[in-house]
């Protein structure tokens, strides 16, 4: 099973500025994931290879802006998340043709397999192809991931590190930048850092930070006024797990925390 990486120049939050699309190609049988707008290098390998199946690691607009344009061309089968077809359909301007779980297998070569790893997204994917796992922003090679609310879920998202991490595959083809060949070691370094975030929200709030302002300028040691929102976002975020564990006290309307 082969897979072409085609770095997609987009708008996006990623400090790359792109996103990367891949073609997952076996024996004739052809998946594109996550083509997040139309290239000449991308209209290149789709019209050498061809498309037999389309799909997206999650619905973020970075990820989907040219996936109508291929599926249309190409007359690809387009698949989603079983039970988010609609958001889909509002994200990429198509229905899908078929849906996924986890566990389905995309009919390619062998088959390219669907893990569920919500948490950066609630509809994230994640397609094992052979000894590569394509991750979308499930992980990244260096830096971290924003798990942030009101969308993102750190317990998911924890889980689904944890998960893929005891899989122990050979590489990663994250949704932004290099590809990982260090797969456990960049998997528990990013759980490590989500542990690290959390601390620091908690010993924020125990010190009296009520507001998740307040927390945000508490709990980050640099600064973060260039990515303030997803700083703030994230922290909220965290906020929601430790609450769902009984450890803090959060009101989301009023937007105050205390400690238990």
């Amino acid at each position: 099973m082969h897979v072409t990486r085609v770095s997609v120049p987009v708008a996006t939050r990623a400090p790359t500025g792109a996103t990367n699309a891949y073609l997952v190609s076996d024996g004739g049988d052809t998946l594109l994931v996550d083509p997040a707008a139309r290239t000449d290098q991308l209209d290149g390998l789709v019209a050498r290879e061809g498309v037999a199946h389309l799909a997206v690691t999650h619905t973020h607009a970075d990820h989907v802006g040219a996936v109508a344009a291929y599926a249309r061309e190409t007359g690809a089968t387009v698949w989603c998340r079983r039970g988010r077809e609609r958001a889909f359909s509002a994200a990429t301007g198509i229905d899908p043709d078929r849906t996924f779980i986890e566990g389905t297998t995309v009919p390619v070569g062998a088959g390219v397999e669907v893990l569920d790893t919500p948490g950066h997204a609630r509809d994230h994917v994640s397609f094992v192809a052979g000894d590569d796992v394509l991750c979308g922003d499930l992980a990244v090679a260096e830096g971290s991931v924003v798990v942030g609310a009101p969308e993102g879920d750190v317990r998911a998202y924890l889980v689904a590190l944890r998960r893929l991490h005891a899989r122990g595959p050979e590489r990663l083809r994250p949704g932004h930048g290099p590809e990982i060949t260090d797969p456990r070691a960049t998997l528990a370094r990013l759980v490590a850092h989500r542990n690290d975030r959390e601390r620091a929200v908690l010993d924020a709030v125990r010190a009296g930070n009520a507001t998740p302002d307040a927390v945000t300028d508490a709990a980050y040691d640099k600064d973060v006024s260039a990515v303030r929102d997803l700083a703030r976002a994230t922290v909220v975020a965290h906020i929601e797990k430790l609450a769902a564990e009984r450890r803090v006290r959060w009101d989301p309307e009023a937007e105050r925390v205390e400690p238990r």
